[in-house]
C-alpha cells in the first residue's frame, strides 16, 4: 500500500495551516463500469504563503485549479497527494478526476447483482477511503460543509448525507441491456461533519418509506435493501428498534438528533456490520434475513441498530481529533447499545449478551503479543486499521461501564450532556469529556484514567478458600494476577456470589444464590472476611453481576459443581460469567479441553439465551480443533458431533436450540454415519419438525459434505443452480474452497493469492473462500500451503487495499496445524526476524497467528495429560 499513508504528523502539521469550509462534490456516475467522473470544488482558508497537499486516489486527475489558476496534474499528483503551494487567506480549489469503483468494501462500492443485472453502489470511507471518491482533507479534525450533486440512472434511488431534489438530466445509459433516462440530484449542504460519515448510496434499491419521532418532530427515516431481498426485509421491526433508540438517546443526551433525516440502507458485500454515515447508515446486508436464522443475529442486528445510531451524536456530532481517540467514538457507541437494548427493547438481558460475546472477544485480544492500552498510540492510518479490534469496542465499552458505576449513571449522562453542548459540530479529545464527568460527579479521574485507559493487559481475579473441620469458610481472599508484561494492580468493584444445589418444588436440582456481597478489590490479595464463617457453598462466583473488567477463576469445588450443574442456574448472568470463566481457564491451559467439551455438551441444551448457545458453539468448534490433543482430537469431534445430533434430535420442534445444534452438527459430523445423515437430510429422507431445509441451511449440510470429502463441484453447481443469488454465489465459493482435494486447496489459495492484475475476487467471494479453504477434518491438505504463507506475505500486503489484505493474512494464517507441522513456530519466527523492515501493522498480524499457534499448543500439552 505504498504512498496511501498518512502520519498524524503530517495532519497535525496540515491542520495548523489549514481551515475547511465547504465542498461541492459533483459526481456522474454513467461514465463508465469502471470509473465514474469526479469534481471537488473545495474552498478553505490557510497561512498565507504556505504550501499543502489534499488527497486523492484515482486512476486520472483531468485538470487541478487553485485560485484560479491551473496545475499541472503530471507535475503535482503524486501517488494519493495533490501538492498546493503558495495558499491565500482564502482559497478555492477545483479538482476534476475519473475516480475508480471498487470491489473492495472500500470508496465507492460497485456491485452487479447476478439476478437480474442491476447495478448497485455504496460508499465507505472509514478510515481514509473519502479520497477514492473526491478529492479531501482525509483527516477527522478537517470538519466541513458537503453538498453533493449526482448525476445517475433515473430509476435509481441515490441517497446521501441530506434531503434531495431529483430533475431529468441529458443522456441515457444502457444497464443489463436496457436503456434508461438519467437524473440529477441536488443535495442540500450538510452541517460541518467528518469527511469519513459523509455517503453516496445509489441503485434501484427497494424503499420501505418510514418515519421516527424526534424532539424536533417528525423525521423522514426509510430503510433500503437490494430488490432482491425485499420480501425478506422486516422494516417494521427495524424502525422500532430505531425509535426505541431515538427516544433514549435524545432523553439521555438532552440534545437533538442533529440531521435532517435517518435512512438505513442494507448493502452488498460490506466488510464490517455497519458504518454510521450522517443521517445515511449503511448496513451489512445479511441483517436481511433470507432463512430461518438464530436469534442471536437478530439480537445483534439491534445492538447494531442501536450502536450506529449512538454515533450521531458520539463520532458524528462530535468528533475526534485524530484516531487515537477512535476507542471513545466505538467504545461508546458499543456501550450505549447494550444499555439502550437492556433498558428500552425486549432484549433485556442485553448485558448477559455482553459478557458472553463482547468480553470474551476483548479477553481475547488483550491477551495477544500485540494488546495496547485502550488509548493506543496511533502514528498513521495504516496503525488505525488494525485497531479496530476488541481493545478499541469490547473492552472500552467494559470499562465505560465501569466508569459510569464509579462516577454515578446520573452523573455519567450530565457530564456527557455538558460535553454535547460545548462541542457540537467540533472537535474533542478524552479530556474534553473527563472534564465534564469530573464536574458532575465530583470525581478525580485521573488515576482511574491511568490504570484503564494507559495501560493495556488483563488481570485475573482468583478465589483463594480455607475451610475449617466444620466445613465453614475460615479465610476467603481474592488474588489479583496480573501479566506480566503489563504488571498494573488496578481497582475493581466486585460482586461474590455463593450458590448451592438446592431442590424445587417439582424436586429439579437448581443452582441458588445463598449469599453476596459487593467489594473492592485492590493489590494483588484482598481479603473478604465478610464471607468468613458462611458454611463452603457449592459454587463460589468472583463477579457475579459482571461489574468488573476482569477474568476470573473457579477453585476446584465449583468446577466441580458448574461441570455438573451449570444448567441448573434459573438467572442467565451467572450461569454466564461461569461458562465465561470456564472458557477462560480453557484458553489459559487451566482446564483441559475434553472437560470443557463435556461442560459445554451437557448444559447447553438448556440453555435459553441464544448468544451464550451461539458462543459456546463458536468456543466448543474452537477447543476440539485446536486445543484437543492431536491424538485425541478425531475421537473427540466424533463423539461431540455425536451428541449435537441426538440435542438436535431432543430440541423442541422449530426451536433456536435445534436450528444451532443442527449446524454445529454439520461443522464436525466426520465419520460415515454422521456424513450419511447430513446427505439425508439434504435428500429429505430425514426431516425434523419445525426445520425448514432452507438455502441457507442447505449450504451449511452441503459445505459439511464437500470438507468431509463426499461432494464436489457438481453438487455444488446444481446447488448454485437452485440458489443463483448474490448470498447463494457467496455459499458456493465457501464450498468449493472447503472440497476435500488437494486440487481444490491449489485452485483456491491461487485464485485468493496468485490471481492475475484485475482479475481478484470481490471482498465477499474472497473472505467466503478463506473460511472455506481453512474448513477441513484432514490437516495435511493445508501443509503444502506453509510456506507458501510466508512467502506471499509482504507481496499481498503491499499490492492489496487494507481490508483485502488484512483478510487474507489474517484467514489463511495456518493454524489449524498448530501441534502437526512441528516447525510451524520456527517458521513464524524467521519470517519476522527477516522482515524487520516491514510495517509494524503486518508484522502484527504475523504476530498475532503465532501467538495462536502458540495457545493451542500450551492447550494440546493441557488436554493430553487429561483422564476425563
Amino acid at each position: 500500500m505504498p504512498g496511501t499513508n498518512l502520519t498524524r504528523a503530517e495532519a497535525e502539521a496540515r491542520a495548523a495551516v489549514v481551515t475547511t469550509d465547504g465542498y461541492d462534490i459533483e459526481l456522474d456516475l454513467t461514465t463508465s463500469e469502471t470509473t465514474f467522473r469526479s469534481t471537488s470544488t473545495v474552498r478553505f482558508s490557510a497561512t498565507p504563503g504556505e504550501s499543502t497537499f489534499i488527497d486523492l486516489i484515482a486512476p486520472s486527475v483531468l485538470s487541478i485549479t487553485l485560485n484560479g489558476q491551473p496545475l499541472d496534474p503530471a507535475a503535482h499528483f503524486v501517488d494519493s497527494r495533490i501538492s498546493l503551494p503558495g495558499l491565500a487567506a482564502q482559497n478555492e480549489l477545483t479538482v476534476v478526476a475519473d475516480c475508480a469503483y471498487m470491489n473492495t468494501g472500500e470508496g465507492l462500492h460497485r456491485f452487479v447483482d447476478p439476478e437480474d443485472g442491476e447495478v448497485y453502489l455504496y460508499s465507505q470511507f472509514e478510515v481514509a477511503d473519502t479520497r477514492r471518491v473526491f478529492a479531501v482533507f482525509e483527516q477527522p479534525d478537517l470538519k466541513a460543509s458537503f453538498t453533493f450533486t449526482v448525476t445517475a440512472p433515473a430509476h435509481w434511488h441515490v441517497l446521501s448525507n441530506s434531503p434531495s431534489t431529483k430533475e431529468a438530466a441529458d443522456g441515457t445509459i444502457e444497464i443489463a441491456g436496457t436503456s434508461h433516462d438519467v437524473a440529477r440530484w441536488s443535495f442540500s449542504p450538510t452541517t460541518r461533519i467528518p469527511c469519513y460519515v459523509t455517503a453516496i448510496v445509489a441503485g434501484p434499491y427497494h424503499e420501505v418509506q418510514g418515519s421516527v419521532e424526534s424532539r424536533k418532530g417528525t423525521l423522514s427515516a426509510n430503510v433500503y435493501c437490494r430488490k432482491a431481498l425485499a420480501e425478506f426485509l422486516d422494516a417494521d421491526v427495524i424502525l422500532d428498534d430505531t425509535q426505541k433508540g431515538f427516544s433514549f438517546y435524545e432523553e439521555k443526551f438532552q440534545m437533538d438528533y442533529p440531521f435532517e433525516k435517518y435512512d438505513q440502507i442494507f448493502v452488498p458485500e460490506f466488510n464490517a456490520g455497519a458504518m454510521e454515515n450522517a443521517g445515511c447508515v449503511t448496513f451489512l446486508e445479511d441483517y436481511v434475513f433470507r432463512s430461518k436464522t438464530a436469534q442471536a443475529r437478530v439480537e445483534r442486528r439491534t445492538i447494531t441498530v442501536l450502536h450506529e445510531l449512538a454515533h450521531m451524536w458520539f463520532g458524528d456530532l462530535v468528533t475526534m481529533r485524530w484516531w487515537n481517540d477512535l476507542w471513545l467514538n466505538e467504545s461508546f457507541a458499543e456501550f450505549m447499545s447494550t444499555l439502550c437494548a437492556a433498558e428500552a427493547t425486549r432484549y433485556s438481558d442485553a448485558w448477559v449478551t455482553f459478557n458472553s460475546l463482547e468480553k470474551s472477544w476483548a479477553y481475547r485480544q488483550d491477551q495477544l503479543p500485540s494488546t495496547h492500552p485502550i488509548m493506543a498510540e496511533i502514528r498513521d492510518l495504516e496503525d488505525v486499521e488494525v485497531n479496530f479490534d476488541g481493545i478499541t469496542y469490547a473492552k472500552g465499552a467494559s470499562v465505560l461501564r465501569q466508569l459510569v458505576a464509579y462516577v454515578g449513571q446520573d452523573e455519567f449522562f450530565a457530564g456527557v450532556q455538558e460535553y454535547f453542548r460545548k462541542h457540537h459540530h467540533s472537535n474533542a479529545v478524552l479530556t474534553d469529556l473527563l472534564v465534564e464527568l469530573e464536574a458532575a460527579s465530583g470525581r478525580d479521574l485521573s488515576a482511574w484514567s491511568d490504570v484503564w485507559l494507559q495501560k493495556a493487559g488483563v488481570t485475573t481475579l482468583r478465589p483463594v478458600i480455607e475451610e475449617d473441620s466444620n466445613g465453614e469458610i475460615a479465610a476467603f481472599s481474592v488474588l489479583q494476577e496480573v501479566p506480566a508484561e503489563w504488571p498494573t494492580q488496578r481497582p475493581h468493584r466486585v460482586g461474590i456470589g455463593a450458590y448451592d444445589v438446592v431442590s424445587d418444588d417439582a424436586g429439579e436440582a437448581t443452582l441458588k444464590r445463598t449469599a453476596y456481597v459487593e467489594v473492592d478489590v485492590d493489590g494483588p490479595r484482598t481479603e473478604i472476611p465478610a464471607l468468613v464463617g458462611i458454611r463452603r457453598p457449592a459454587l463460589i462466583l468472583v463477579n457475579d453481576g459482571d461489574l468488573a473488567y476482569a477474568k476470573v477463576r473457579l477453585d476446584d469445588v465449583s468446577l466441580a459443581t458448574a461441570v455438573k450443574h451449570v444448567g441448573a442456574f434459573t438467572d442467565a448472568m451467572p450461569r454466564s460469567m461461569v461458562l465465561s470463566a470456564a472458557w477462560d481457564m480453557t484458553r489459559d491451559g487451566e482446564m483441559p479441553a475434553r472437560r470443557f467439551a463435556d461442560l459445554v455438551l451437557g448444559c447447553i441444551a438448556t440453555e435459553d439465551q441464544s448468544t451464550v448457545v451461539l458462543t459456546l458453539l463458536r468456543q466448543l468448534d474452537t477447543a476440539l480443533s485446536l486445543y484437543v490433543a492431536p491424538s485425541a482430537s478425531e475421537e473427540a469431534t466424533r463423539s461431540a458431533a455425536a451428541t449435537l445430533w441426538s440435542l438436535a434430535l431432543g430440541a423442541e420442534a422449530g426451536s433456536d436450540n435445534q436450528l444451532q445444534f443442527v449446524r454445529a452438527f454439520a461443522s464436525l459430523a466426520t465419520d460415515d454415519v454422521q456424513l450419511d445423515t447430513l446427505q439425508a437430510l439434504i435428500d429429505g429422507k430425514v426431516t425434523l419438525e419445525g426445520l425448514p431445509l432452507d438455502a441457507d441451511l442447505t449450504w451449511d449440510l452441503l459445505t459439511a459434505l464437500a470438507a468431509g470429502g463426499r461432494v464436489g463441484e457438481l453438487a455444488i453447481e446444481l446447488q448454485l443452480s437452485n440458489d443463483a443469488t448474490a448470498s447463494g454465489q457467496r455459499r458456493a465459493a465457501t464450498a468449493r474452497a472447503a472440497v476435500a482435494t488437494p486440487e481444490a486447496k491449489q485452485a483456491t489459495w491461487d485464485a485468493l493469492v496468485n490471481a492475475a492484475e484485475g482479475e481478484d475476487m470481490p471482498n465477499a467471494l474472497q473472505f467466503a473462500a478463506t473460511a472455506g479453504f481453512s474448513t477441513v477434518h484432514d490437516t495435511t491438505l493445508l501443509e503444502p500451503f506453509v510456506d507458501q504463507y510466508f512467502a506471499m506475505l509482504r507481496r499481498i500486503y503491499s499490492d492489496k487495499t487494507n481490508e483485502m489484505a488484512t483478510n487474507l493474512i489474517e484467514g489463511l494464517y495456518p493454524v489449524e496445524l498448530a501441534g502437526r507441522v512441528p516447525d510451524l513456530q520456527d517458521k513464524a519466527f524467521a519470517w519476522i526476524e527477516a522482515n524487520a523492515d516491514a510495517h509494524d501493522a503486518l508484522k502484527r498480524l504475523v504476530r498475532e497467528g503465532s501467538d495462536g499457534v502458540r495457545r493451542a499448543l500450551v492447550n494440546q500439552a493441557a488436554d493430553a495429560a487429561y483422564e476425563g
